[in-house]
């Protein structure tokens, strides 16, 4: 454990790997703006002026940019691929090409219509009894349509090194529950463009004007009734709230209507105990079952094979579908080019058959070498910080530092790559190909229940530009795809790529430490691990944070919820924290780091944060965010830990009562 307390300032600078040192993008200031009055248009407000959000984006930044690029470099592996026909069979060459060279055969798919879920809807409408109802369930949950509910495999929360099934709440058409129920202006236009848009897709499908009015009329209070017994997304954070261990046994009284012996058996999966994530949910879907006649039920499930495959259909449903979803919901004005959207599809469905081409491309070994020295320095100086802990009793220090001790690092891509040589893919039928791919991506994970976890496997393809910490596996997980400029590059100078995929990787690290993660011990067991006294001080930290979120406004009268937002801001305060504190180590014992284009090697640290974090959004999206999105607008994300942070204060020489800096008795501080 001592070697969390000791930072490894190993080989982790530019010049330590040969490369010339760049700074932070000085032409993205806008130098009129002062840094200590608004940082996120100081950071980077020039840059935001002069790139206007793509009419096919919710949101613009380079982050996005380089998001987006990383699409344009898959598109050069999908060409190469779809080109070379006649590739042996279930080599990932012919699975990648063939499904790339489906989807973009834009006549083929155009030319069919509606014709390839023609048969589901016709086995849908033969339903003549509560045994047809089930087996329908069933069928279609083995192609992943997760109606009315969800059963996916997941770690035990109190055995975690066993994989359960866990039952979940679904099969709704609104983003969340909230939708079907407010009164503000925001959400009744919502409800009436959803039933506009449901009644479209009907008609797509063959309904008349009338019959697909009604269709809609009857969706709408079919999903009404599931929304009613759903948790709100606050209430969904707390993990206690979803965590209802029970037997097979139980899951069958509390749901008489449905046979899940059936179910299992057909699933192939063993009737060990299972996790129900809401229960109130499963009681309204046995309601359902009793109740609501067999036509409303076929309705409905007509309703979601048509929203499950609309973007995989000819564009009229394509159309439709972005029009609500997009453009009305998100504010975004324009479809994305067909050869993205196949890209994106191919990286869905064959995400890591995909990804070795990305890898060996993309992603040199340096990059990794590099990234994973940063972590390990950065996870030091989170060791670091809580043994300094003014706050916290030595019982609880000794099992935070335990479980930062059992931390398991994933960086770049897989050790064994997923297998689909399986999987039946022909340049014959997009759709069928899609449905082939997502048939064994429902098998494949439903196999992993009853057995040990397989610590090798990944919940993101390595070109995706992201990252994320799963608190029941303890790991955090940095694909390819993110480590990538501007959020990292072995050419940039320390300072940037700490204040930027630095500050990224603290973040995901806090999130074992934040409101949800702290409820997980070091082997990943919901488990309270905790002093009483400790978690009730760790409890008013957080508060502030709450506080502090609950103040930033997107508009009048619309604010963020800061205990949705929780997590994620004390990710970004954390994550600010450490990886500053891992870049001051990693300067021990060197010299000192340049001042390039007249910026401290501080203030590139802090720009770096706000030009990789610092998104322009559209009002819409942010509507969207503010109601069910866990993380804060992006301007809040820069302004927000920053105005809580000494050093920040102190690089842009801010003086007390400027607008950056938070009073000293409202900064918040949790690690």
């Amino acid at each position: 454990m001592r070697r969390f307390l000791v930072f490894l300032v190993t080989l982790c600078s530019a010049a330590a790997f040969g490369q010339a040192q760049a700074g932070i993008e000085v032409a993205d200031l806008d130098r009129k703006a002062d840094p200590c009055t608004d940082f996120y248009e100081y950071s980077n407000g020039a840059w935001r002026a002069n790139n206007p959000i793509p009419s096919t984006m919710d949101r613009w930044s380079r982050r996005w940019a380089a998001g987006e690029a990383n699409k344009d470099q898959l598109r050069v592996i999908l060409d190469e691929a779809s080109a070379k026909k006649n590739q042996p069979k279930g080599s990932v060459h012919q699975l990648i090409g063939d499904y790339y060279g489906a989807c973009m055969d834009v006549a083929r798919v155009d030319q069919a219509g509606a014709t390839p879920v023609k048969p589901t809807l016709a086995e849908i409408d033969a339903i003549n009894s509560q045994a047809d109802l089930q087996k329908m369930i069933i069928r279609l949950q083995n192609y992943g349509f997760q109606v009315p509910f969800g059963v996916n495999a997941a770690p035990d929360n109190h055995n975690p090194a066993q994989v359960i099934a866990n039952v979940q709440a679904s099969g709704l058409g609104l983003p969340d529950r909230d939708y079907y129920f407010k009164e503000e202006p925001r959400f009744k236009q919502a409800r009436e463009q959803y039933l506009v848009h449901v009644a479209n897709m009907f008609k797509l499908a063959g309904y008349s004007d009338a019959a697909a009015t009604k269709a809609a009329a009857q969706v709408m209070q079919f999903e009404t009734g599931l929304a009613g017994a759903t948790l709100d997304n606050v209430a969904r954070r707390d993990p206690q709230s979803t965590d209802h261990k029970t037997t097979f046994a139980q899951l069958q009284k509390m749901t008489p209507a449905f046979d899940w012996t059936a179910y299992y058996s057909d699933a192939k999966i063993p009737q060990v105990d299972l996790n129900v994530e809401e229960p109130n949910f499963m009681a309204e879907v046995n309601k359902q079952i009793t109740s609501t006649s067999l036509a409303d039920w076929k309705t409905y499930l007509t309703w979601q094979v048509l929203h499950g495959s609309s973007q995989f259909l000819s564009q009229p449903f394509v159309d439709e579908n972005f029009n609500f979803y997009e453009k009305q919901l998100g504010g975004v004005a324009e479809l994305k080019p067909r050869w993205k959207r196949c890209a994106e599809s191919t990286d869905l469905f064959l995400g890591e058959a995909l990804g070795r081409g990305y890898v060996a491309r993309y992603f040199p070994p340096e990059a990794k070498a590099r990234a994973k020295v940063m972590i390990t320095n950065i996870l030091a100086a989170m060791g670091e910080t809580i043994q300094g802990l003014d706050w916290m009793s030595p019982e609880t220090k000794k099992k935070a530092m335990e479980k930062i001790s059992t931390f398991n690092v994933k960086v770049g891509y897989p050790d064994k790559w997923k297998d689909y040589s399986s999987v039946t893919i022909t340049r014959d039928s997009y759709f069928g190909d899609v449905m082939n791919a997502a048939q064994f991506l429902v098998a494949d994970d439903r196999s992993t229940i009853g057995k040990p976890v397989d610590r090798g496997r990944w919940g993101m393809t390595p070109p995706t530009s992201n990252a994320y910490y799963n608190p029941l596996m303890n790991e955090i997980v940095f694909p390819a795809g993110i480590l990538q400029p501007p959020a990292f590059s072995v050419k940039a100078a320390d300072a940037v790529n700490y204040g930027a995929i630095g500050v990224v990787i603290g973040h995901e690290i806090s999130h074992g430490f934040d409101d949800q993660g702290a409820q997980y011990d070091a082997q990943g067991r919901l488990q309270d691990w905790w002093t009483a006294d400790d978690m009730k001080k760790f409890q008013a930290k957080t508060a502030c944070v709450v506080t502090q979120f609950d103040g930033y406004y997107i508009e009048p009268n619309i604010h963020h919820q800061g205990k949705l937002v929780l997590g994620e801001s004390i990710g970004d305060l954390a994550g600010v924290k450490i990886a500053y504190l891992a870049f001051q180590k990693s300067l021990q014992g060197k010299p000192p780091a340049p001042t390039i284009d007249g910026f401290t090697p501080d203030q590139q640290f802090f720009i770096a944060w706000g030009q990789f974090r610092g998104d322009e959004t559209r009002p819409e999206t942010q509507r969207l965010m503010v109601q069910g999105d866990p993380h804060p607008v992006a301007k809040f994300r820069v302004i927000g830990p920053l105005s809580n942070f000494p050093p920040f204060a102190s690089a842009f020489s801010c003086k007390p009562g400027s607008v950056m800096i938070r009073p000293a008795d409202q900064k918040c501080v949790v690690w």
